[in-house]
């Protein structure tokens, strides 16, 4: 069972067919697909899931926060289930695709205290740009595919 799964099962998510299939294609890491991308996968497991009890389900996992909308750059959002380790986002400026990366140091710390205006700081999202392999290279790949897979 995915580990997404089991953290739904662990806070009593009524578990359907349909909302196991959209919990299933977003198990693992570097996931972060489309609302129409996670649609396409679960229909090939489960045809006949409509568009909307994908969409649905997907604004029940961020409600719970169990999944994370991801935004870059005007692109359509994503959908990244590693919402429970602190991690940044590595985008390719080219196609678009995204991996978690976890970089050391304390974020906070790099904020120097005249810079944060009296406010209490309580999270640090970063976002880091380049290109792909694929797209460093000239050809461009879609970002559901695994333009990264030699990097891991």
């Amino acid at each position: 069972m995915s580990d997404l799964l089991e953290r739904l099962r662990g806070r009593g998510w009524r578990i359907t067919s349909q909302r196991r299939v959209v919990a299933e294609v977003l198990d693992g890491d570097h996931v972060h697909l489309t609302a129409d991308e996670v649609h396409a996968a679960a229909a090939r497991r489960l045809p006949e899931i409509s568009r909307a009890t994908v969409y649905n389900a997907l604004g029940e996992l961020v409600a719970l926060g169990e999944v994370v909308e991801v935004s870059t750059d005007g692109r359509a959002k994503r959908y990244d289930p590693n919402a429970h380790r602190p991690h940044q986002h590595l985008v390719c400026s080219g196609c678009g695709a995204i991996r978690d990366v976890h970089p050391t140091g304390d974020l906070l710390s790099g904020l120097p205290t005249e810079e944060r205006y009296g406010f209490t700081v309580s999270e640090v999202e970063v976002t880091y740009r380049g290109l792909c392999p694929s797209c460093l290279s000239g050809g461009a790949q879609s970002p559901t595919t695994e333009a990264f897979a030699d990097s891991s």
